[in-house]
């Protein structure tokens, strides 16, 4: 299908970004009324339409985190932070997945990188204080 541009080098308009929105406030809506197996399914069809969805990312990620699947939630904390790599949310969450692994190297890592974007967070703090217990 071509699409022409008209004079003034107007960009077409994405077909999909109605039906993309559409989608993730569904998304949104299955996760706030905790249904999280459709949840999970429709966050995954999104991504294979739009792969690099912040977001989505995170969403899936955290709905593989609560259902006890740390390695495949940090597939997806590691995808998001690739876009975003100072969300603090995405660290704390894939930190809390590499200590429920035993991986403190790694949750280390993810409490340097949060306390180099917030300096005095407070959940960092308490995470390294149960690692050294």
């Amino acid at each position: 299908m071509t699409i022409l541009v008209g004079l003034f080098s107007r960009t077409p308009k994405d077909l999909q970004t109605k039906d993309n929105i559409q989608k993730f406030k569904e998304l949104k809506k299955l996760v706030k009324e905790k249904k999280y197996t459709a949840a999970l399914k429709s966050g995954t069809e999104y991504l294979e339409k739009t792969p690099n969805h912040h977001d989505v990312l995170f969403i899936v990620g955290g709905i593989h985190y609560m259902k006890n699947k740390y390695k495949t939630a940090i597939s997806y904390f590691d995808r998001s932070l690739e876009i975003g790599s100072h969300d603090i949310d995405v660290l704390l969450l894939k930190a809390y997945s590499h200590q429920k692994l035993g991986e403190n190297k790694r949750v280390i890592q993810c409490c340097d990188k949060i306390q180099e974007i917030d300096p005095k967070n407070k959940a960092v703090s308490e995470l390294l204080e149960q690692l050294n217990s």
